[in-house]
């Protein structure tokens, strides 16, 4: 595989119960972001070193995970990696693929502005995929991903 090496960014955890897991969090002593809404959707976390945990909900996961559309019980966590650029995410889900890797959400422009792919990774651990965020590129409302 060539390109520069995936960072290692973000963890998303699909939770039944939202207030339950932030209290959890709290009480683990992780700093759960001033103005977090127990009831919404998404939490994103911010760890020491840019490791970014997000909590979400069946309802966020809907939106941006196609396979977790195909089969929900097959999604609990979804291990992030940043790519350097847009062309990236796509390049890298392809070498994935052609080394037998299944796609779980081809390479599409994600909500909050990143280009992103998912791909299944061994033992069941769904893999994330993602450019830099482009501000620009964000859209709202919100819109399912494409279907693998």
């Amino acid at each position: 595989m060539g390109g520069s090496p995936p960072g290692l960014r973000m963890l998303s955890l699909v939770v039944a119960d939202m207030p339950a897991s932030l209290d959890f969090c709290c009480r683990l002593g992780v700093a759960v972001p001033d103005g977090g809404d127990a009831a919404g959707p998404h939490v994103q976390l911010r760890m020491p070193g840019g490791f970014s945990p997000g909590l979400d909900t069946a309802g966020s996961a809907r939106v941006w995970h196609a396979g977790w559309r195909a089969g929900p019980a097959s999604v609990r966590v979804v291990i992030g990696f940043a790519l350097p650029a847009r062309e990236a995410a796509g390049r890298r889900c392809a070498e994935l693929a052609s080394a037998g890797c299944a796609g779980r959400q081809p390479p599409s422009g994600a909500l909050w502005g990143a280009r992103c792919a998912i791909v299944a990774g061994p033992g069941g651990n769904d893999v994330g995929l993602m450019s830099p965020a482009g501000g620009s590129r964000r859209t709202w409302p919100p819109q399912e991903s494409p279907a693998p």
